[in-house]
């Protein structure tokens, strides 16, 4: 007879395994909810909608009174790549065909593309025709085309639709003739059609590119994207990151989730990488891509980010060539660098070789340090810099024999400077003090 087995309760291993694998589970549908929002550059400028002073609500406010008013409206947004300015218009648009659904009608053109006159016609002839469901022949020639866009915008405007225009990479359209910005602006000039034309360009002269006859039928309406402020950013890291309370996670999951955030947010370590961050580009799209980059580095077993995610995910972003090489310098290099950073704080605006061994002098003269080398074991050390390009001659003449006497400035920041010489083993303190004593953190 064959014996059953013998069936034991679980044992403590595996009943923490089984909580363990509940929260990676949790914490796996958490990361998968942040890399969403990190991944929609229209939630991030969304956490803007509700100041009066944005550009979403300016932007909103001029369609939206075009769309009231039966108006026609132009109008350009400036600003640097990476700034928002195709989300800020993908999320008043999506907002306006909500409470607008048959009223709109949006044609979407890339400078890179249809930057052509005859192209950008024939693209704006098959979308329309796309939209209203109407038969678009290939073979029809530019006068066909742009006829065609003409009764569209009169019949558009006619039935009280407007016809949105988005011209992406906007300078690239004032190449050429301009023949395709004068056929929309001056069709605008009527009172039948419909329509808002709305240009995208990270050129803050984009309007001055226009030719006089176009000009005079733009509206000069600009709107600017900057980057956006520390307490700005500061707003847009918790709308980001923070966990919603009313979700399906676990109550005490989400509190200690964002009381965790909380911390690392106000952390001094924290605000120097992301002042570090914002010293290099201080657009929203480069601020998304760290954070997607910490919320992958986040401990799984846990569930938490911590302060080292954002860390790892500024070192893997920005990869520093310059600060590596420090790394490996010698003692005599860091004095020569250390000694034309304090140069250029004097506000010595030229300086050469002979002025650099000058201020060496006066370091090893004024705190009496045993690093004392002689003048062609420096212009070696010297030369390597140059080869390493740490440092460059400020003129063209540069290759020539004597070297010693032609102008130099420093090719790294004191900001990266002094993370050289903490990372460097073998730095004496002396040049950390002077860093310290001279305030360059």
């Amino acid at each position: 007879m064959r014996r059953k087995p013998l069936c034991f309760p679980p044992s403590a291993r595996s009943l923490s395994q089984r909580i363990r694998g509940d929260a990676m589970t949790v914490a796996e549908k958490a990361q998968a909810l942040l890399r969403r929002r990190l991944c929609s550059p229209t939630f991030a400028h969304a956490a803007f909608k509700s100041s009066p002073e944005s550009n979403y609500s300016k932007l909103r406010f001029l369609i939206s009174s075009s769309i009231a008013e039966a108006c026609n409206n132009s109008v350009l947004l400036l600003g640097p790549r990476g700034s928002g300015k195709i989300a800020v218009v993908e999320l008043v648009l999506e907002d306006l065909k909500a409470e607008h659904p048959d009223a709109i009608s949006v044609i979407r053109l890339n400078g890179l593309l249809h930057s052509d006159d005859n192209c950008a016609l024939k693209e704006i002839a098959r979308q329309l025709c796309v939209e209203h469901q109407l038969l678009f022949s290939k073979m029809a020639s530019s006068d066909d085309n742009s006829q065609f866009v003409m009764d569209m915008l009169r019949e558009c405007g006619l039935a009280h639709k407007t016809i949105i225009v988005i011209l992406d990479e906007f300078d690239l359209f004032t190449q050429g003739k301009q023949r395709l910005l004068y056929s929309l602006l001056d069709a605008m000039q009527t009172l039948i059609s419909q329509a808002v034309v709305i240009g995208v360009s990270c050129r803050l002269d984009a309007d001055q590119l226009l030719e006089k006859r176009i000009r005079s039928r733009f509206s000069h309406r600009k709107l600017l994207f900057v980057p956006p402020s520390k307490e700005d950013v500061q707003r847009l890291l918790e709308c980001l990151l923070h966990l919603p309370k009313d979700s399906s996670f676990p109550s005490k999951y989400v509190t200690e989730f964002n009381r965790r955030l909380s911390n690392i947010l106000s952390d001094k370590k924290f605000k120097e990488v992301l002042d570090s961050l914002l010293d290099v580009d201080g657009s929203v799209s480069n601020l998304l891509r760290l954070l997607f980059r910490a919320v992958s580095y986040m401990d799984m077993e846990s569930g938490l980010l911590s302060l080292e995610n954002f860390k790892s995910a500024y070192l893997c972003t920005y990869r520093q060539p310059k600060i590596d090489n420090l790394e490996d310098a010698s003692i005599l290099e860091l004095y020569i660098l250390v000694c034309m950073n304090r140069l250029e704080t004097k506000e010595q605006n030229s300086y050469n070789f002979n002025s650099i061994m000058k201020e060496y002098k006066a370091i090893h003269d004024a705190y009496k340090t045993s690093d004392n080398y002689a003048n062609n074991v420096c212009l070696r050390a010297f030369e390597h810099l140059l080869e390493q390009e740490l440092i460059g001659f400020t003129d063209s003449k540069g290759r020539t024999p004597s070297i010693e006497f032609h102008p130099v400035k420093l090719l790294i920041s004191s900001r990266e400077l002094y993370q050289g010489l903490t990372s460097n083993s073998s730095c004496p303190a002396i040049l950390q003090k002077l860093f310290d004593h001279e305030s360059y953190k």
